[in-house]
């Protein structure tokens, strides 16, 4: 199915947004992380509960954006070849061919990642970070465009395998999904209830809005967002703050910090600017910061969380004007 012609590249990722919200309801704040992400060229880790349709909200961008989309589930048995692919021996030729894994897609959701050994979960690295897939020496270049997003649920620590830092930091985004309130709980139970199945986006109405060309505009426009040199400073004051606080173990890195700028500019041209002011690095510090500090010991066991601690610096980081 062909995405409809859209007025403008802003015009379609804002429909790509209303369109998801056909079959997710209450996670705003989440389709529009994925929607920067997919605007930076970052990937998207995905953190909240089961059952709070995580995996629907993939599929669902999946179907709005009119892209080839993979679902890999991570288990203690996964191996990095089940992931990127092997050599597969033809006994008829006598040779070997190269069988390519689920990581060959466009948008590849990477359910339940800490489940899986870090040897399996490192395979994902330099998919993500090169966009390339090496298999006994030779590169193989993923689809354009590529984006990872992984879940994780925060509430079951047996038989999980932490994301060490150096996979936390290939995230552009570490997006926590919330309970419903009330109200959008009800609306949850009302959909069901009128024949909604989350398997059946099609019944559901979820139609391709948009597609690559319309991405490929939206990024070239993005690129042409500029950003003043005291936008610039604030971003680099911010992250330096997380590397000085008594609480944090671990400090931004200065590839965060570019992350923070990237995904502010994606901010404000959805916001319709072609300029980044404070505000719009407000708004991204927490989902692109949050999952590259690690707290102290001590502060944990006073309850400080990563987001606490990021909060009180931005409320003490001089704001310029």
């Amino acid at each position: 199915m062909t995405a409809p012609p859209a007025a403008s590249p802003r015009a379609a990722l804002e429909a790509l947004r209303g369109e998801i919200g056909k079959a997710v309801v209450g996670q705003d704040a989440a389709v529009t992380g994925l929607v920067v992400a997919l605007l930076c060229r970052g990937h998207v880790l995905l953190e909240g509960v089961p059952g709070i349709a995580k995996t629907l909200l993939v599929r669902a961008l999946a179907t709005a954006l009119d892209v080839d989309t993979k679902r890999v589930q991570f288990t203690p048995d996964l191996m990095p070849s089940d992931v990127t692919g092997s050599l597969v021996y033809d006994s008829r030729t006598a040779e070997f061919s190269f069988q390519a894994g689920p990581v060959f897609t466009n948008l590849l959701l990477a359910d339940e990642i800490n489940r899986t050994p870090p040897k399996t979960q490192a395979s994902l690295l330099e998919a993500m970070e090169e966009r390339q897939v090496s298999v006994d020496g030779t590169p193989r270049p993923l689809p354009e465009p590529f984006m990872v997003a992984a879940t994780q649920n925060p509430v079951e620590y047996e038989g999980t395998y932490p994301l060490p830092e150096a996979q936390l930091d290939r995230f552009l985004l570490k997006l926590n999904l919330p309970l419903p309130s009330r109200e959008q709980e009800i609306d949850v139970l009302t959909r069901h209830a009128a024949g909604f199945d989350p398997r059946d986006l099609d019944a559901a109405g979820v139609r391709p809005v948009a597609g690559p060309a319309e991405l490929a505009a939206a990024r070239r426009e993005v690129a042409n967002v500029s950003v003043a040199p005291e936008v610039t400073g604030y971003v680099v004051d911010l992250c330096r703050a997380t590397r000085e606080s008594p609480s944090l173990a671990l400090g931004v890195s200065p590839r965060g910090a570019t992350a923070l700028l990237a995904t502010s500019r994606a901010w404000a041209w959805l916001s319709g600017r072609g300029f980044v002011i404070p505000d719009d690095v407000k708004a991204l510090a927490l989902p692109t910061l949050r999952h590259r500090v690690r707290l102290r010991p001590e502060a944990e066991m006073e309850g400080v969380t990563a987001d606490s601690v990021l909060t009180g610096l931005l409320s003490h980081v001089p704001v310029p004007r």
